[in-house]
């Protein structure tokens, strides 16, 4: 059975990359999210969940790719919240988002920026993939 969507770390010299593949843009967006977490080992707090929902626009697939990841950092970063559910939706290069949220209980690295490097949506024949590279 071929996996239809996911992420892997990629070795790469000065920061973190990851490779992310979906069928589609909402799923490539979600699996980055995800992809993203699981780099930086964040892990939640039992209890409670809440839900924070978003707006994004980009002018291409790359540009709405890195405000909704730099949206996930601001969470982590001011709020400490983490993700842990993914509800997105897309209307051309519009995202809406809803996202199930837990406090962060701890985060192993500390990713700072979400970057443009070499970043591009390829299709494939399964879907898209692109490969992400993060400041850290």
């Amino acid at each position: 059975m071929t996996q239809t969507a996911g992420f892997f770390e990629i070795e790469h010299t000065a920061d973190w990359a990851l490779t992310v593949f979906a069928p589609d843009l909402a799923g490539l967006l979600e699996q980055a999210a995800r992809g993203m977490s699981t780099l930086s080992g964040t892990a939640l707090q039992p209890g409670p969940r809440g839900v924070q929902e978003l707006s994004i626009i980009g002018y291409d697939p790359e540009h709405l790719l890195v405000k909704f990841l730099t949206e996930i950092l601001h969470f982590e970063q001011e709020e400490y919240l983490g993700f842990e559910g993914y509800t997105l939706t897309l209307h051309d290069l519009t995202l809406t988002a809803r996202l199930i949220s837990a406090p962060i209980a701890s985060q192993q690295k500390e990713i700072k920026a979400v970057t443009y490097h070499n970043l591009q949506i390829q299709p494939t024949p399964h879907g898209l993939e692109t490969t992400i590279v993060f400041d850290v």
